[in-house]
């Protein structure tokens, strides 16, 4: 059985990355990644569309200074994007997602064992801790990178506005992202705690193992022969 330090350091750790997990659930369902104001013009109307959305599903509103506007429209990201290069690398941003989805749970069961179980030269011990964590906050940067990249580079809500109002004239676009993309600091965040409280709990257990060995090299030679 697990020390009762062993016990507490590694549900500590558990806690932090189902937490990364539970965020990374609610980042998924929830749809205010961004939002961006597309500013247009045609020959009727003029002012500006608002897009928010997130992985799946957003709304878009106009604000005409004149002209006739239009209700509002809910929409699938997906549903409405062609086969085009911001639908492909939309997609590589949801499997991130979920790769890190995957590997933060992962590294919650392994930090769990940890704790009621002792499998320290295993891949189940610590060192199974690191991998999946690391690669849960490695996935969750790089969906960061990649949905920036769609939006700004790729210019993901001009293809949308583009879908959703074909007639109309795009004049600039500004972006504001939501709280479900800034979660992603978050995520990444507890799993650098987990990874640290198991590196502190390695570097106790080290410690207790150095002390353990003073007495005996310390201890003189006719003791240790009898």
């Amino acid at each position: 059985m697990p020390t009762t330090k062993k016990t507490l350091m590694f549900l500590s750790s558990f806690f932090s990355s189902f937490g990364s997990f539970v965020v990374i659930c609610s980042m998924l369902a929830t749809q205010m990644w961004i939002t961006s104001t597309i500013a247009i013009s045609d020959f009727a109307s003029n002012g500006s569309i608002v897009i928010t959305y997130g992985l799946f599903r957003g709304e878009s509103v106009q604000e005409l200074d004149q002209g006739l506007m239009e209700s509002d429209k809910a929409f699938e990201v997906l549903g409405i994007l062609n086969n085009s290069s911001q639908k492909t690398l939309h997609w590589v941003v949801i499997l991130s997602l979920v790769l890190s989805l995957s590997t933060a749970l992962l590294s919650s069961g392994f930090t769990f064992y940890n704790s009621i179980s002792n499998p320290y030269q295993t891949f189940l011990g610590p060192v199974g801790v690191y991998t999946w964590s690391g690669l849960s906050a490695s996935f969750i940067f790089l969906t960061m990178i990649l949905f920036v990249g769609n939006t700004q580079s790729n210019h993901l809500s001009e293809e949308l506005s583009q879908v959703l109002y074909p007639k109309v004239t795009h004049k600039g676009v500004t972006h504001h992202y939501g709280y479900s993309f800034w979660l992603m600091l978050l995520v990444i965040l507890l799993n650098i705690v987990t990874i640290i409280i198991i590196i502190f709990y390695q570097k106790a257990r080290y410690q207790r193992k150095q002390e353990q060995r003073k007495p005996m090299e310390y201890a003189p030679r006719d003791g240790i022969l009898f």
